[in-house]
Protein backbone atom coordinates (compact mmCIF):
# COMPACT_ATOMS: atom_id res chain seq x y z
CA UNK A 1 0.00 0.00 0.00
CA UNK A 2 2.38 2.68 -1.20
CA UNK A 3 0.11 5.47 -0.93
CA UNK A 4 -0.41 5.61 2.85
CA UNK A 5 2.51 6.89 4.94
CA UNK A 6 3.89 4.07 7.12
CA UNK A 7 3.77 4.12 11.02
CA UNK A 8 4.36 1.29 13.37
CA UNK A 9 2.95 -1.99 13.75
CA UNK A 10 1.59 -4.26 16.56
CA UNK A 11 0.50 -7.67 16.88
CA UNK A 12 -2.34 -8.30 19.26
CA UNK A 13 -3.12 -11.30 21.85
CA UNK A 14 -5.39 -12.93 19.00
CA UNK A 15 -2.76 -12.26 16.02
CA UNK A 16 -4.42 -9.45 14.36
CA UNK A 17 -2.17 -7.36 13.25
CA UNK A 18 -2.58 -3.69 13.65
CA UNK A 19 -1.35 -0.41 12.05
CA UNK A 20 -0.90 3.22 13.44
CA UNK A 21 0.94 6.10 13.57
CA UNK A 22 2.06 8.06 16.52
CA UNK A 23 3.42 11.28 17.42
CA UNK A 24 4.23 13.91 20.06
CA UNK A 25 4.75 13.32 23.89
CA UNK A 26 2.50 14.07 27.17
CA UNK A 27 -1.38 13.04 27.80
CA UNK A 28 -2.29 10.10 24.99
CA UNK A 29 -4.53 11.26 22.63
CA UNK A 30 -6.34 8.36 20.53
CA UNK A 31 -7.97 9.42 17.00
CA UNK A 32 -10.87 6.43 15.97
CA UNK A 33 -11.62 6.56 12.25
CA UNK A 34 -15.16 6.11 10.94
CA UNK A 35 -16.60 3.05 8.83
CA UNK A 36 -16.18 4.51 5.24
CA UNK A 37 -14.73 2.68 2.25
CA UNK A 38 -10.84 2.64 1.79
CA UNK A 39 -10.83 4.95 5.31
CA UNK A 40 -7.82 5.14 7.77
CA UNK A 41 -6.46 6.59 10.67
CA UNK A 42 -4.06 9.10 8.80
CA UNK A 43 -6.88 9.83 5.74
CA UNK A 44 -9.29 11.02 8.13
CA UNK A 45 -7.22 12.82 10.76
CA UNK A 46 -4.45 13.80 8.88
CA UNK A 47 -5.05 17.72 9.20
CA UNK A 48 -5.59 17.13 12.93
CA UNK A 49 -3.60 14.92 14.26
CA UNK A 50 -0.27 16.64 13.71
CA UNK A 51 -1.85 19.88 15.85
CA UNK A 52 -2.49 17.98 18.57
CA UNK A 53 1.38 16.28 18.71
CA UNK A 54 2.84 19.91 18.63
CA UNK A 55 0.26 21.19 21.54
CA UNK A 56 2.15 18.88 23.79
CA UNK A 57 0.01 16.03 23.13
CA UNK A 58 0.82 11.69 22.68
CA UNK A 59 -1.56 11.02 19.71
CA UNK A 60 -2.07 7.44 18.51
CA UNK A 61 -4.08 6.95 15.20
CA UNK A 62 -4.63 3.35 14.75
CA UNK A 63 -6.09 2.04 11.65
CA UNK A 64 -9.23 -0.22 12.44
CA UNK A 65 -9.26 -3.80 11.85
CA UNK A 66 -10.23 -3.99 8.11
CA UNK A 67 -8.96 -0.84 7.10
CA UNK A 68 -5.75 1.02 5.99
CA UNK A 69 -2.68 -1.02 6.65
CA UNK A 70 -3.96 -3.40 9.14
CA UNK A 71 -5.53 -6.92 8.92
CA UNK A 72 -8.41 -7.25 7.16
CA UNK A 73 -9.63 -10.62 8.24
CA UNK A 74 -13.16 -12.31 7.28
CA UNK A 75 -15.41 -12.30 9.73
CA UNK A 76 -18.07 -10.17 11.44
CA UNK A 77 -17.31 -6.66 12.45
CA UNK A 78 -19.31 -5.73 15.28
CA UNK A 79 -18.85 -3.14 18.07
CA UNK A 80 -17.27 -5.29 20.22
CA UNK A 81 -14.77 -6.54 17.78
CA UNK A 82 -13.71 -2.89 17.13
CA UNK A 83 -13.22 -1.93 21.14
CA UNK A 84 -11.33 -5.63 21.60
CA UNK A 85 -8.41 -4.22 19.20
CA UNK A 86 -8.83 -1.07 20.54
CA UNK A 87 -8.17 -2.06 24.13
CA UNK A 88 -5.39 -4.75 23.01
CA UNK A 89 -3.47 -1.88 20.98
CA UNK A 90 -3.52 0.80 24.35
CA UNK A 91 -2.56 -2.50 26.47
CA UNK A 92 0.00 -2.86 23.75
CA UNK A 93 1.26 0.75 23.82
CA UNK A 94 0.83 0.40 27.90
CA UNK A 95 -1.97 3.85 27.85
CA UNK A 96 -3.67 3.19 31.17
CA UNK A 97 -5.25 6.82 30.21
CA UNK A 98 -6.29 8.37 27.71
CA UNK A 99 -8.28 11.00 25.51
CA UNK A 100 -10.47 8.99 22.85
CA UNK A 101 -11.16 11.18 19.67
CA UNK A 102 -13.62 9.27 17.50
CA UNK A 103 -15.69 10.11 14.31
CA UNK A 104 -18.74 8.09 13.05
CA UNK A 105 -18.20 4.55 13.86
CA UNK A 106 -14.85 5.67 15.96
CA UNK A 107 -17.24 7.49 17.90
CA UNK A 108 -19.27 4.48 18.43
CA UNK A 109 -16.02 2.77 19.59
CA UNK A 110 -15.06 5.33 21.87
CA UNK A 111 -18.83 5.41 23.86
CA UNK A 112 -18.55 2.09 24.19
CA UNK A 113 -14.89 2.14 25.47
CA UNK A 114 -15.93 4.76 28.02
CA UNK A 115 -19.06 2.71 29.00
CA UNK A 116 -16.94 -0.62 29.28
CA UNK A 117 -13.47 0.76 30.86
CA UNK A 118 -14.56 4.54 32.35
CA UNK A 119 -11.35 4.69 34.29
CA UNK A 120 -9.30 4.37 30.88
CA UNK A 121 -10.66 7.27 29.12
CA UNK A 122 -10.33 11.15 30.41
CA UNK A 123 -12.24 13.08 27.84
CA UNK A 124 -14.22 12.03 24.73
CA UNK A 125 -14.39 13.78 21.77
CA UNK A 126 -17.12 13.09 19.54
CA UNK A 127 -17.73 14.15 15.83
CA UNK A 128 -21.10 12.45 14.62
CA UNK A 129 -20.85 9.23 16.50
CA UNK A 130 -22.76 6.18 15.24
CA UNK A 131 -24.46 3.66 18.31
CA UNK A 132 -27.44 6.55 19.10
CA UNK A 133 -30.11 5.42 17.00
CA UNK A 134 -31.40 2.14 15.80
CA UNK A 135 -29.68 1.23 12.08
CA UNK A 136 -32.86 0.15 10.57
CA UNK A 137 -34.68 3.25 11.67
CA UNK A 138 -32.36 5.46 10.86
CA UNK A 139 -29.06 4.78 9.48
CA UNK A 140 -29.80 2.71 7.06
CA UNK A 141 -32.67 5.70 5.37
CA UNK A 142 -29.91 8.22 5.12
CA UNK A 143 -28.93 9.03 1.67
CA UNK A 144 -24.92 8.52 2.34
CA UNK A 145 -25.39 4.82 4.03
CA UNK A 146 -27.35 3.50 0.84
CA UNK A 147 -25.07 4.95 -1.79
CA UNK A 148 -22.13 4.06 -0.08
CA UNK A 149 -23.45 0.62 0.64
CA UNK A 150 -24.44 0.11 -3.09
CA UNK A 151 -21.41 2.28 -4.68
CA UNK A 152 -19.07 -0.70 -2.09
CA UNK A 153 -20.84 -4.06 -3.80
CA UNK A 154 -20.89 -2.63 -7.19
CA UNK A 155 -16.93 -2.36 -6.94
CA UNK A 156 -17.50 1.52 -7.92
CA UNK A 157 -15.05 2.83 -5.41
CA UNK A 158 -11.69 1.06 -6.73
CA UNK A 159 -10.90 4.41 -8.66
CA UNK A 160 -10.98 7.67 -8.11
CA UNK A 161 -13.61 8.91 -10.10
CA UNK A 162 -16.18 6.64 -7.77
CA UNK A 163 -14.44 7.48 -5.11
CA UNK A 164 -14.40 11.27 -5.14
CA UNK A 165 -18.40 10.68 -6.12
CA UNK A 166 -18.92 8.74 -2.87
CA UNK A 167 -16.32 11.57 -0.75
CA UNK A 168 -18.65 14.03 -2.56
CA UNK A 169 -21.56 12.87 0.30
CA UNK A 170 -19.39 13.22 2.99
CA UNK A 171 -18.62 17.13 2.77
CA UNK A 172 -21.09 20.27 2.32
CA UNK A 173 -18.29 21.65 0.33
CA UNK A 174 -16.76 19.25 -2.50
CA UNK A 175 -13.82 21.20 -3.23
CA UNK A 176 -12.18 20.11 0.18
CA UNK A 177 -11.36 16.71 -1.68
CA UNK A 178 -8.10 16.71 -2.20
CA UNK A 179 -6.47 14.05 -4.55
CA UNK A 180 -4.34 12.74 -1.89
CA UNK A 181 -7.22 11.54 0.14
CA UNK A 182 -8.73 9.97 -3.09
CA UNK A 183 -5.33 7.82 -3.99
CA UNK A 184 -5.24 6.28 -0.37
CA UNK A 185 -8.83 5.32 0.62
CA UNK A 186 -8.73 3.58 -3.23
CA UNK A 187 -5.38 2.16 -2.28
CA UNK A 188 -7.49 0.37 0.81
CA UNK A 189 -10.64 -0.56 -0.66
CA UNK A 190 -8.67 -2.71 -3.48
CA UNK A 191 -7.79 -4.76 0.18
CA UNK A 192 -11.16 -4.85 2.31
CA UNK A 193 -13.23 -7.88 1.99
CA UNK A 194 -17.06 -7.28 1.76
CA UNK A 195 -17.86 -8.51 4.90
CA UNK A 196 -16.01 -5.03 5.87
CA UNK A 197 -19.37 -3.32 5.61
CA UNK A 198 -22.09 -6.35 4.59
CA UNK A 199 -21.30 -7.89 8.57
CA UNK A 200 -21.39 -4.38 10.22
CA UNK A 201 -23.29 -4.59 13.71
CA UNK A 202 -23.57 -1.24 15.58
CA UNK A 203 -25.87 -1.63 18.45
CA UNK A 204 -27.92 1.54 19.87
CA UNK A 205 -26.08 2.76 23.22
CA UNK A 206 -28.24 6.00 23.31
CA UNK A 207 -29.80 4.51 26.35
CA UNK A 208 -26.61 3.93 28.28
CA UNK A 209 -25.20 7.55 27.70
CA UNK A 210 -26.07 8.57 31.34
CA UNK A 211 -23.47 5.85 32.34
CA UNK A 212 -20.37 8.73 30.83
CA UNK A 213 -18.94 10.70 33.30
CA UNK A 214 -16.32 12.33 31.37
CA UNK A 215 -16.58 15.57 30.06
CA UNK A 216 -18.15 15.20 26.54
CA UNK A 217 -17.27 18.09 23.47
CA UNK A 218 -19.24 16.62 20.52
CA UNK A 219 -19.63 18.09 16.34
CA UNK A 220 -21.86 17.74 14.15
CA UNK A 221 -22.48 18.88 10.75
CA UNK A 222 -26.49 20.24 10.37
CA UNK A 223 -25.74 18.77 6.32
CA UNK A 224 -24.75 15.11 7.51
CA UNK A 225 -26.03 12.63 5.20
CA UNK A 226 -24.81 9.63 7.30
CA UNK A 227 -25.29 10.07 10.47
CA UNK A 228 -28.58 12.04 11.56
CA UNK A 229 -28.16 15.40 12.94
CA UNK A 230 -31.09 14.09 15.42
CA UNK A 231 -27.88 12.48 17.60
CA UNK A 232 -26.69 15.85 18.47
CA UNK A 233 -29.76 16.21 20.61
CA UNK A 234 -29.49 12.84 21.62
CA UNK A 235 -26.42 13.45 22.99
CA UNK A 236 -27.15 16.48 24.79
CA UNK A 237 -30.46 15.30 26.48
CA UNK A 238 -27.93 11.66 27.67
CA UNK A 239 -24.47 12.32 28.46
CA UNK A 240 -23.63 14.29 32.12
CA UNK A 241 -21.17 16.53 31.05
CA UNK A 242 -21.20 17.71 27.55
CA UNK A 243 -20.82 20.52 25.31
CA UNK A 244 -22.01 20.13 21.32
CA UNK A 245 -20.89 22.26 18.02
CA UNK A 246 -23.58 22.07 15.87
CA UNK A 247 -21.73 23.59 12.38
CA UNK A 248 -24.11 24.77 9.45
CA UNK A 249 -22.73 24.29 5.61
CA UNK A 250 -21.10 21.49 6.62
CA UNK A 251 -21.17 17.38 6.14
CA UNK A 252 -20.27 14.40 7.89
CA UNK A 253 -16.44 15.25 8.40
CA UNK A 254 -16.33 18.31 11.01
CA UNK A 255 -12.45 18.05 10.97
CA UNK A 256 -12.12 17.95 7.55
CA UNK A 257 -14.42 21.29 6.49
CA UNK A 258 -13.86 23.26 9.76
CA UNK A 259 -10.53 21.82 10.59
CA UNK A 260 -9.39 25.59 12.05
CA UNK A 261 -12.14 25.42 14.35
CA UNK A 262 -12.42 21.49 15.42
CA UNK A 263 -8.92 21.71 15.88
CA UNK A 264 -9.10 24.89 17.96
CA UNK A 265 -12.26 23.42 20.50
CA UNK A 266 -10.40 20.22 20.69
CA UNK A 267 -7.35 21.52 21.93
CA UNK A 268 -9.19 24.12 24.51
CA UNK A 269 -11.31 21.78 25.99
CA UNK A 270 -7.94 19.16 26.49
CA UNK A 271 -6.73 22.12 28.34
CA UNK A 272 -9.37 23.03 30.79
CA UNK A 273 -8.16 19.38 32.22
CA UNK A 274 -4.92 20.61 33.36
CA UNK A 275 -5.90 24.06 34.36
Amino acid sequence: MDTLPQGHFVTLPDGLRLHYREAGSGLPVVFIHGSGPGASGHSNFKQNYPQFAAAGYRVIVPDLPGYGASDKPETTYTLDFFVGALRDLLDALDIQRCVLVGNSLGGAIALQMALEQPQRVSRLILMAPGALMPKEAYYQRMEGIQRMGAAFAAGELNDAAGMRRLLTLQLFDASQIDDETIRERVAVVAEQPRCVLTSMQVPDLSARLGEIACPVLAFWGADDKFCPVDGALTLMQGCRDIRCLLLSRCGHWVMVEHRERFNQECLAFLAEAAA
